[in-house]
Protein backbone atom coordinates (compact mmCIF):
# COMPACT_ATOMS: atom_id res chain seq x y z
CA UNK A 1 0.00 0.00 0.00
CA UNK A 2 1.28 3.38 -1.12
CA UNK A 3 2.27 5.69 1.35
CA UNK A 4 0.05 8.49 2.58
CA UNK A 5 2.00 12.08 3.21
CA UNK A 6 0.59 13.78 6.58
CA UNK A 7 0.97 17.13 6.15
CA UNK A 8 0.81 19.51 8.83
CA UNK A 9 -2.63 22.20 8.46
CA UNK A 10 0.07 24.83 8.79
CA UNK A 11 1.77 23.59 5.33
CA UNK A 12 -1.44 22.43 3.87
CA UNK A 13 -3.16 25.58 4.08
CA UNK A 14 -0.08 27.68 3.62
CA UNK A 15 0.56 25.93 0.13
CA UNK A 16 -3.20 26.08 -0.56
CA UNK A 17 -2.67 29.70 -0.63
CA UNK A 18 0.12 29.82 -3.05
CA UNK A 19 -1.29 27.63 -5.71
CA UNK A 20 -4.88 26.82 -4.99
CA UNK A 21 -6.15 23.24 -6.15
CA UNK A 22 -2.55 22.63 -7.44
CA UNK A 23 -0.68 19.27 -5.57
CA UNK A 24 2.98 18.90 -6.10
CA UNK A 25 4.17 15.63 -8.06
CA UNK A 26 6.28 14.49 -5.58
CA UNK A 27 3.27 14.01 -3.26
CA UNK A 28 2.81 10.94 -5.88
CA UNK A 29 5.96 9.86 -6.71
CA UNK A 30 8.06 10.73 -3.27
CA UNK A 31 5.36 10.92 -0.52
CA UNK A 32 7.75 10.98 2.61
CA UNK A 33 10.23 13.39 1.18
CA UNK A 34 7.07 15.79 0.06
CA UNK A 35 5.80 15.39 3.58
CA UNK A 36 8.80 16.21 5.82
CA UNK A 37 9.90 19.00 2.68
CA UNK A 38 6.44 20.79 2.69
CA UNK A 39 5.68 20.91 6.22
CA UNK A 40 9.20 22.28 6.95
CA UNK A 41 9.29 24.82 3.94
CA UNK A 42 5.37 25.71 4.06
CA UNK A 43 4.86 25.31 7.35
CA UNK A 44 7.86 25.31 10.28
CA UNK A 45 9.40 27.85 8.02
CA UNK A 46 6.34 30.32 7.78
CA UNK A 47 5.50 30.15 11.60
CA UNK A 48 9.25 30.61 12.40
CA UNK A 49 9.74 33.59 10.75
CA UNK A 50 5.74 35.53 10.91
CA UNK A 51 7.43 38.84 10.90
CA UNK A 52 7.80 38.72 7.13
CA UNK A 53 4.82 39.77 5.05
CA UNK A 54 4.22 37.20 2.01
CA UNK A 55 5.28 39.78 -0.74
CA UNK A 56 8.56 40.45 1.03
CA UNK A 57 9.06 36.48 1.56
CA UNK A 58 8.50 35.92 -2.20
CA UNK A 59 10.11 38.68 -3.08
CA UNK A 60 13.47 36.68 -1.35
CA UNK A 61 12.57 33.56 -2.82
CA UNK A 62 12.80 34.39 -6.24
CA UNK A 63 16.22 35.98 -5.70
CA UNK A 64 17.06 33.05 -3.89
CA UNK A 65 16.08 31.07 -6.82
CA UNK A 66 17.94 32.54 -9.10
CA UNK A 67 20.89 32.68 -7.19
CA UNK A 68 20.77 29.07 -6.71
CA UNK A 69 19.86 28.12 -9.85
CA UNK A 70 17.17 26.99 -9.11
CA UNK A 71 15.48 27.10 -12.59
CA UNK A 72 12.71 23.91 -11.84
CA UNK A 73 11.58 25.11 -8.42
CA UNK A 74 11.29 29.00 -9.95
CA UNK A 75 8.84 27.75 -12.19
CA UNK A 76 6.78 26.27 -9.13
CA UNK A 77 7.25 29.62 -6.87
CA UNK A 78 7.09 32.30 -9.78
CA UNK A 79 3.25 31.89 -9.95
CA UNK A 80 2.75 31.24 -6.24
CA UNK A 81 4.53 34.56 -6.25
CA UNK A 82 1.86 36.35 -8.64
CA UNK A 83 -0.63 34.75 -6.15
CA UNK A 84 0.70 36.00 -2.99
CA UNK A 85 1.21 39.46 -4.08
CA UNK A 86 4.45 40.39 -5.49
CA UNK A 87 3.58 42.30 -8.90
CA UNK A 88 4.12 41.17 -11.93
CA UNK A 89 6.73 44.09 -12.65
CA UNK A 90 8.30 43.65 -9.63
CA UNK A 91 9.31 39.98 -9.99
CA UNK A 92 10.58 41.45 -13.58
CA UNK A 93 12.79 43.46 -11.76
CA UNK A 94 14.11 40.86 -9.53
CA UNK A 95 14.87 38.79 -12.80
CA UNK A 96 17.00 41.79 -14.95
CA UNK A 97 18.36 42.42 -12.12
CA UNK A 98 19.96 39.29 -11.31
CA UNK A 99 21.78 39.54 -14.52
CA UNK A 100 24.26 42.52 -12.95
CA UNK A 101 25.06 39.59 -9.75
CA UNK A 102 25.06 36.08 -11.65
CA UNK A 103 25.46 37.07 -15.37
CA UNK A 104 23.30 36.51 -18.08
CA UNK A 105 24.90 32.70 -18.95
CA UNK A 106 22.55 31.98 -15.50
CA UNK A 107 19.69 34.33 -15.75
CA UNK A 108 18.85 33.71 -19.29
CA UNK A 109 16.91 30.38 -18.40
CA UNK A 110 14.72 32.34 -15.98
CA UNK A 111 13.26 34.51 -19.08
CA UNK A 112 11.70 31.80 -20.02
CA UNK A 113 10.35 30.53 -17.36
CA UNK A 114 9.11 34.12 -15.58
CA UNK A 115 7.46 34.77 -18.83
CA UNK A 116 5.49 31.63 -19.04
CA UNK A 117 4.48 32.50 -15.37
CA UNK A 118 2.87 35.94 -17.11
CA UNK A 119 1.53 34.28 -19.84
CA UNK A 120 -0.31 31.54 -17.98
CA UNK A 121 -2.01 34.30 -15.87
CA UNK A 122 -2.98 36.10 -18.42
CA UNK A 123 -0.37 39.11 -18.08
CA UNK A 124 0.19 40.59 -21.39
CA UNK A 125 3.72 40.94 -22.73
CA UNK A 126 5.85 43.31 -22.60
CA UNK A 127 5.33 44.73 -19.57
CA UNK A 128 4.97 48.92 -19.27
CA UNK A 129 8.74 50.09 -19.22
CA UNK A 130 11.10 51.02 -16.01
CA UNK A 131 13.86 52.73 -16.73
CA UNK A 132 14.47 56.31 -15.46
CA UNK A 133 17.81 57.11 -17.43
CA UNK A 134 18.34 57.53 -20.94
CA UNK A 135 20.96 54.94 -22.94
CA UNK A 136 23.70 57.81 -22.93
CA UNK A 137 27.16 57.77 -20.81
CA UNK A 138 26.05 60.57 -18.87
CA UNK A 139 22.74 59.72 -17.90
CA UNK A 140 23.63 56.31 -17.01
CA UNK A 141 26.52 57.54 -15.57
CA UNK A 142 24.48 60.86 -12.92
CA UNK A 143 21.52 58.24 -12.02
CA UNK A 144 23.92 55.46 -11.01
CA UNK A 145 25.55 57.85 -9.07
CA UNK A 146 22.47 58.87 -6.91
CA UNK A 147 21.30 55.41 -7.06
CA UNK A 148 24.75 53.77 -5.23
CA UNK A 149 24.65 57.14 -3.33
CA UNK A 150 21.13 56.32 -1.62
CA UNK A 151 22.05 52.68 -1.19
CA UNK A 152 25.14 52.99 0.33
CA UNK A 153 25.82 56.80 1.67
CA UNK A 154 27.26 59.56 0.25
CA UNK A 155 31.11 58.42 0.82
CA UNK A 156 30.09 56.64 -2.92
CA UNK A 157 29.90 59.63 -4.46
CA UNK A 158 32.95 60.33 -6.95
CA UNK A 159 33.03 56.18 -6.77
CA UNK A 160 33.18 56.49 -10.87
CA UNK A 161 36.80 58.18 -10.84
CA UNK A 162 38.30 56.40 -7.78
CA UNK A 163 39.17 52.97 -9.20
CA UNK A 164 43.05 52.13 -9.70
CA UNK A 165 45.20 48.88 -10.54
CA UNK A 166 43.02 47.69 -12.87
CA UNK A 167 40.02 48.77 -11.26
CA UNK A 168 39.44 51.91 -13.30
CA UNK A 169 36.85 50.02 -15.59
CA UNK A 170 35.36 47.76 -13.06
CA UNK A 171 34.34 51.38 -11.42
CA UNK A 172 32.91 53.06 -14.49
CA UNK A 173 30.55 49.53 -15.43
CA UNK A 174 29.37 49.17 -11.68
CA UNK A 175 27.96 52.82 -11.71
CA UNK A 176 26.96 53.25 -15.07
CA UNK A 177 25.68 49.39 -15.68
CA UNK A 178 25.17 47.97 -12.79
CA UNK A 179 23.19 50.85 -10.81
CA UNK A 180 22.84 53.64 -14.18
CA UNK A 181 21.08 50.73 -15.70
CA UNK A 182 19.09 48.22 -13.08
CA UNK A 183 18.93 50.19 -9.78
CA UNK A 184 17.36 53.69 -11.30
CA UNK A 185 14.49 51.33 -12.49
CA UNK A 186 11.09 51.54 -11.04
CA UNK A 187 8.99 48.76 -9.60
CA UNK A 188 10.81 48.31 -6.75
CA UNK A 189 12.19 50.52 -3.94
CA UNK A 190 16.00 51.08 -3.33
CA UNK A 191 15.73 49.18 0.13
CA UNK A 192 13.92 45.77 -2.31
CA UNK A 193 16.55 45.96 -4.91
CA UNK A 194 19.34 45.90 -1.97
CA UNK A 195 17.85 43.49 0.06
CA UNK A 196 17.16 40.83 -3.10
CA UNK A 197 21.42 41.42 -4.03
CA UNK A 198 21.68 40.17 -0.99
CA UNK A 199 19.50 37.20 -1.46
CA UNK A 200 21.30 36.92 -4.97
CA UNK A 201 24.82 36.77 -2.75
CA UNK A 202 24.21 34.47 -0.21
CA UNK A 203 22.60 31.67 -2.41
CA UNK A 204 25.12 31.39 -5.22
CA UNK A 205 28.19 31.45 -2.48
CA UNK A 206 31.59 32.27 -2.57
CA UNK A 207 31.17 35.78 -2.65
CA UNK A 208 31.31 36.49 1.20
CA UNK A 209 33.28 40.19 0.98
CA UNK A 210 30.44 41.29 -1.05
CA UNK A 211 28.05 39.76 0.80
CA UNK A 212 29.29 41.79 3.68
CA UNK A 213 29.14 44.83 1.37
CA UNK A 214 25.64 44.49 0.69
CA UNK A 215 24.49 43.68 4.32
CA UNK A 216 26.47 47.12 4.80
CA UNK A 217 23.90 48.47 1.95
CA UNK A 218 20.92 47.06 3.48
CA UNK A 219 21.65 48.51 6.96
CA UNK A 220 21.97 51.86 5.13
CA UNK A 221 18.53 51.83 3.74
CA UNK A 222 16.94 50.85 6.76
CA UNK A 223 16.57 47.17 7.74
CA UNK A 224 17.34 45.64 11.27
CA UNK A 225 19.34 42.81 12.20
CA UNK A 226 16.24 40.76 13.30
CA UNK A 227 14.53 41.59 9.44
CA UNK A 228 17.51 40.45 8.39
CA UNK A 229 18.08 36.93 10.08
CA UNK A 230 14.79 36.19 9.06
CA UNK A 231 14.87 36.92 5.47
CA UNK A 232 18.22 34.16 5.99
CA UNK A 233 16.47 31.62 7.73
CA UNK A 234 13.19 31.80 5.20
CA UNK A 235 15.73 31.30 2.47
CA UNK A 236 16.79 27.67 4.01
CA UNK A 237 14.77 25.48 2.56
CA UNK A 238 15.87 26.79 -1.23
CA UNK A 239 19.71 26.77 -0.33
CA UNK A 240 20.49 24.42 2.31
CA UNK A 241 22.49 24.59 5.66
CA UNK A 242 25.73 25.49 4.53
CA UNK A 243 24.88 29.02 2.93
CA UNK A 244 22.43 29.61 5.41
CA UNK A 245 24.57 29.81 7.95
CA UNK A 246 27.21 31.58 6.23
CA UNK A 247 25.11 34.86 5.76
CA UNK A 248 24.09 34.45 8.96
CA UNK A 249 27.60 34.50 10.42
CA UNK A 250 27.77 37.71 8.13
CA UNK A 251 24.85 39.49 9.01
CA UNK A 252 25.56 38.89 12.84
CA UNK A 253 29.31 40.27 12.06
CA UNK A 254 27.78 43.16 10.13
CA UNK A 255 24.80 43.73 12.32
CA UNK A 256 25.62 43.14 15.57
CA UNK A 257 22.79 43.69 18.85
CA UNK A 258 22.65 46.95 19.73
Amino acid sequence: MAYTAQLTDAARTYRERMLPGCEPDLLSTDPEFAERFINFAFGEIIEGTPELDDRTRFMCWIATLLGCQGVDEFRVIAPAALNMGLEAVALREIVYQATDYLGIGRVYPFFKSMNEAFEAAGIELPLPEQATTEPTDESRRAGGTEAQCAAFGENMRGFYDSGTNGRELMNHWLVKNCFGDFYTRKGLTMAERELITFCFIAAQGGCEAQLRAHTGGNVHCGRTRKFMIDVVNSNLPFIGYPHTLNALSVVTEVMPEA
